[in-house]
């Protein structure tokens, strides 16, 4: 039955998803690697499954042997090349931990703002996500975007870092002497 539940799930069937689900299958299924279901499902950035598995008690917060979590899963897809800023709010809103790491110490803001989901970066900021917060490599998600040139990730979280007392009103960069980095930030408004 597992090998089918997981099949029902990665289609997208949601009638066959639940069918499994009440006639017992287990609702934190791992496939071959390791992967939940709702690790799966996230990635896939299939809401409607995402609700029925958490609706039925699926973990949030599991990881596999890399650390990655429904959640890590949800903010980036390397296959569509987009995270699903939908998915991703529902699993905070649910309890995801928005700081758990993956390998390396990077946390979801940060693979976020690396691939420049701009909504995605929003949305762990508005959730409390750690600007501040270095990766392994000592790097945060504004020096780790600003090697791809997200304008728009980077204008985000040059505020976010002003907002946390870094960099208050200036344009100062992070990065070594001699490094070729634009950086960009926006007025404060003073109200």
């Amino acid at each position: 039955m597992n090998s089918a539940f997981i099949k029902a799930v990665v289609s997208g069937n949601i009638e066959e998803t639940r069918r499994f689900l009440s006639d017992g299958a287990d609702v934190n299924s791992r496939d071959a690697n390791g992967l939940t279901v709702l690790m799966l499902a996230s990635y896939a950035g299939n809401l409607e499954i995402v609700k029925v598995l958490v609706k039925a008690g699926a973990n949030v917060n599991m990881n596999d042997q890399h650390g990655w979590s429904p959640l890590s899963k949800a903010v980036y897809n390397a296959e569509s090349r987009k995270g699903s800023a939908e998915v991703t709010q529902f699993l905070i809103d649910a309890g995801a931990n928005i700081e758990a790491p993956i390998s390396f110490g990077i946390r979801p803001l940060m693979l976020a703002a690396g691939y420049g989901e701009t909504v995605v970066v929003e949305i762990l900021l508005k959730a409390g996500a750690d600007v501040l917060a270095r990766n392994e490599g000592g790097l945060t998600a504004l020096m780790m975007v600003k090697q791809k040139h997200y304008v728009d990730v980077i204008n985000i979280l040059h505020e976010a870092e002003r907002d946390a007392g870094v960099g208050e009103g200036s344009c100062n960069s992070k990065n070594e002497p001699g490094s070729k980095v634009v950086t960009f930030l926006k007025p404060v408004n003073k109200a």
